[in-house]
């Protein structure tokens, strides 16, 4: 049952429960995964028992075999009580997902302003094709011309693809708010650079936390720049949130993440996330004393190849990193011939 990282990050429970079933990782704690169709083929949520119902933390994307997925858990391992309550960590898709569908039927929403107005306002905001300002953002990312041409005809991704209507209507969480779930009082501690205003959860009278997708064990959370705020450094506010959380976080901390595996050893995993990015930055301004598009950057980023289905979120981390330089005053960049901005490290 119990497995261990050489790294000193250790991993109590060494599977994930099965589609529909749950795991108990701490007395009232339920953890349940659900299916993404992508790399990163699962999102953890989890039930907290509140006697009378349940609280969800996060939901899953909204597709028939999520839904499928809940309607067996709600009858199985939810013994049939309600969801009164969903708490959303961050607005993302895979998060937000169904929170709309269980308010519907009853529950009450729980996420940060923040996280409510971009979710809502996505869900709203269809576009049968790319808008002119995330071509424009392409192009000057380094996107190459051809892909460009074909992206530019075909429908992107919308959020009400895979995330049900939200009513109007949610309660906030900010920094420093407390609730009561599970048994449990959670103070919220909030995050920022994967997603703005992050709620984590941490439990006031023991070492549990929720944590989303702000604290991941074994893989970096993408820091995106979109069209929607060109010029934001996600990677900063990333280091700043990480930073202001190691005042708080104990070795002996369980996490409960938004993807993988719930790990303790918390500490060391902010700094280990700390130094991915600054290595990252490092090997980036070593690359860019030529001039480079975002484009350009993804193997001295990623120390990898990365194909056309990963290429969208590489790109806005490229840029996203690249800010951060300019940001630093580390690098600059100038309009080409082509309209995209190049980018060479300032010596």
């Amino acid at each position: 049952m119990t497995g261990a990282a050489d790294d000193g990050i250790r991993y109590p429970f060494a599977e994930p429960p099965a589609p529909g079933g749950a795991i108990e990782v701490a007395e009232g704690v339920l953890w349940l995964r659900l299916p993404l169709p992508m790399a990163l083929d699962h999102v953890n949520v989890f039930a907290l028992d509140d006697g009378d119902g349940w609280t969800l933390v996060d939901t899953g994307l909204d597709t028939r075999k999520a839904r499928a997925i809940w309607e067996a858990v709600l009858s199985g391992p939810l013994a049939g009580r309600p969801v009164r309550r969903v708490v959303v960590t961050h607005y993302h898709p895979d998060h937000v997902g169904l929170a709309g569908w269980f308010q519907a039927r009853g529950a009450e929403l729980v996420t940060t302003r923040t996280s409510w107005l971009f979710a809502r306002m996505l869900t709203l905001d269809e576009h049968p094709l790319p808008a002119a300002e995330t071509l424009d953002f392409w192009r000057r990312a380094g996107m190459t011309s051809d892909l460009l041409t074909r992206r530019a005809a075909e429908r992107p991704f919308n959020f009400c693809d895979v995330v049900a209507p939200m009513p109007l209507g949610y309660t906030r969480i900010a920094e420093g708010s407390r609730l009561r779930a599970g048994g449990r009082d959670w103070i919220v501690r909030v995050g920022h650079g994967h997603a703005p205003e992050h709620a984590t959860l941490w439990d006031e009278g023991a070492p549990l936390v929720l944590g989303g997708d702000q604290l991941l064990p074994s893989i970096s959370a993408n820091l995106g720049v979109y069209a929607s705020e060109p010029l934001a450094d996600p990677v900063g506010e990333w280091l700043d949130s990480c930073a202001a959380f190691q005042h708080v976080a104990r070795p002996e901390h369980f996490v409960l993440p938004g993807h993988k595996l719930p790990f303790t050893g918390l500490p060391l995993r902010l700094v280990q996330m700390i130094e991915n990015h600054r290595g990252a930055l490092d090997r980036l301004v070593d690359h860019l004393t030529l001039p480079r598009t975002a484009a350009e950057c993804f193997l001295p980023l990623f120390k990898r190849p990365i194909g056309e289905a990963e290429y969208g979120l590489a790109l806005v981390e490229a840029v996203a990193h690249l800010n951060h330089l300019m940001h630093r005053g580390r690098a600059e960049r100038e309009l080409d011939a082509n309209g995209a901005w190049m980018w060479r490290a300032v010596t």
